[in-house]
């Protein structure tokens, strides 16, 4: 049984350090201009490190990481909606031209 709960934690804590340092790479190629603030990949990234922290929060029943995390992650996929929405407008050609 110990051993079960000891694999869990585990488990749990491999999906929140992975949240944790895709964050921290998302910032520094955000930092290094290696991606843009206007570019899918870098609210992906975001939402995946969100998303993997939420989890992890849960199985901490940490209030405040789940509640930064949810909405954290809800912001960067928005942003991805949002970037692909003006994305498809410029392929269409504006009929009234």
């Amino acid at each position: 049984m110990l051993e079960l709960k000891i694999r869990k934690y585990v488990r749990f804590s491999i999906i929140g350090w992975f949240g944790a340092v895709v964050f921290v790479v998302a910032y520094l190629l955000l930092s290094l201009r290696v991606l843009s603030a206007e570019r899918v990949w870098y609210h992906i990234l975001n939402a995946v490190g969100g998303i993997c922290l939420v989890i992890n929060s849960v199985f901490l029943d940490d209030v405040p990481n789940f509640f930064v995390n949810i909405v954290w992650a809800a912001i960067a996929l928005f942003a991805v909606y949002r970037i692909q929405k003006t994305s498809k407008k410029k392929l269409i050609p504006n009929s009234k031209n």
